[in-house]
């Protein structure tokens, strides 16, 4: 960006200024010197500077600062196809820096600075520059939790790209996740497409949450630009943990911390155990036909089954629930004679049932069969150096809102769809308990 500065005279300057010396009586006159142009104005000793310079076409979200030396900013102006840019002037005058998030692609801008000096006499400059005009851009969304839902606090913030991102960094940066208080928590990269968001620890209950992003001008790889942002809120319900002791048969379950309940229950028996882990409750169904054949478990096998279970809580994809098993109820508390499945009698399970949300954490313990990523909502079985390898900028704090919120305009000032089921759910099929 090349900026030409024109000087204007606004203030008389005296070629020579008389000075006394009081003890002497002797007047001295001390000659002062002024810049002028040929027709006599006075030359301003501001002058003004701006990046990025060059002719080469800016992207948008390129700091575009202009800056007064040996003087101050009297007013800046950056006006585009959309009227003039907002920018923030620094405390003393010499600095204004525009709002580039609000850049348009393919667009002409023009700039109009003025500069003062100490004498008062003012500088001008003009300019105008061009933004790129891309080929391809690439798009995010929130895919989980879905927008307006109220989930448990096991249940990570998901949001997918239409292409792969190599810039994770600075994607990372643009998304913002509000909630009433900050806490630390990360962006991890499921794969080169997939970002989620989780806690360090499960999600504080009871709140609301907001994740807003402004990916105009961000450049994601090689030529590939941000269009638009995304903006999506949710809630999330009490704090319901539920522990399951294979080793007791029993169940705590917990809300905000405090036990409400202890079930007694059934776990996965010899060749069928329960996977040890931290799961979370990915879907709901108050009755289902579980088909021991989608397991790939012949008919002809003792241990085939085909039963309608009530109170189904799917815990991983491949086949673990908690629910109702009445046929169980002799063992329960006593063995675990299941085929992996949680199993306790069908009041416990419509209690449990009705108290939980999908998100709702189910942390079990007592088994060598060790839980495996991937198979469910997982993220809470690695730990938290584990979840920062996977992020470009590591441990971040969400940005505090007192409980007020905000809008998506709020977060581009700021920024630098159904429930996820990521796997199919077969209509039949589970591990009975």
């Amino acid at each position: 960006m090349r900026f030409v500065q024109v000087d204007r005279a606004h203030a008389v300057v005296l070629a020579f200024v008389p000075f006394f010396l009081s003890g002497c009586g002797v007047a001295l006159q001390v000659p002062t010197v002024t810049l002028e142009t040929s027709n006599g104005e006075a030359v301003s000793a501001a002058s003004i500077t701006a990046r990025p310079s060059g002719g080469a076409p800016v992207k948008p979200g390129e700091p575009i600062i202009v800056t007064a030396i040996d003087g101050h900013l009297a007013d800046v102006n950056v006006i585009g196809p959309k009227g003039p840019l907002p920018g923030i002037m620094s405390d003393d005058g010499t600095r204004w820096q525009a709002d580039v998030r609000s850049l348009r692609y393919n667009s002409t801008y023009r700039v109009e600075a003025r500069a003062i000096d100490a004498r008062g006499v003012e500088t001008t400059s003009t300019n105008e520059f061009s933004t790129v005009s891309p080929s391809k851009f690439f798009t995010g969304e929130v895919v989980s939790p879905a927008p307006g839902s109220t989930v448990g606090v096991g249940m990570p913030l998901v949001v997918s790209f239409d292409r792969p991102i190599k810039n994770r960094a600075d994607v990372e940066r643009a998304l913002i996740v509000r909630t009433p208080t900050s806490f630390e928590g990360a962006w991890s990269w499921r794969d080169g497409m997939t970002v989620e968001f989780r806690p360090k620890s499960y999600w504080p209950g009871n709140i609301p949450v907001e994740v807003v992003a402004n990916f105009q001008g961000l450049e994601s790889s090689k030529d590939v630009y941000g269009k638009g942002g995304l903006e999506s809120s949710f809630n999330i319900g009490p704090s319901m943990v539920t522990k399951v002791d294979a080793a007791t048969h029993e169940a705590q379950v917990l809300r905000d911390g405090a036990v409400i309940r202890t079930i007694p229950i059934t776990t996965g028996k010899l060749g069928f155990e329960t996977r040890s882990g931290t799961k979370v409750i990915v879907s709901k169904e108050r009755t289902r036909i579980m088909d021991a054949s989608t397991g790939g478990t012949d008919r002809s096998d003792p241990e085939y089954y085909r039963l309608t279970v009530e109170y189904a809580m799917r815990v991983t994809y491949s086949g673990e629930f908690v629910h109702a098993a009445p046929w169980s109820v002799g063992s329960q508390g006593r063995a675990n004679v299941s085929h992996g499945c949680i199993g306790m009698s069908t009041s416990n399970a419509q209690w449990l049932y009705d108290q939980t949300l999908v998100g709702d954490v189910v942390e079990v313990t007592g088994t060598s069969n060790v839980q495996d990523l991937g198979n469910g909502i997982t993220v809470w079985n690695e730990s938290w150096p584990q979840w920062l390898a996977r992020s470009a900028t590591g441990s971040v704090s969400t940005v505090a809102t007192d409980g007020k919120g905000s809008t998506a305009k709020e977060a581009s000032e700021l920024s630098v769809g159904p429930m996820l089921v990521p796997s199919p759910t077969p209509a039949v099929g589970g591990l009975t308990g």
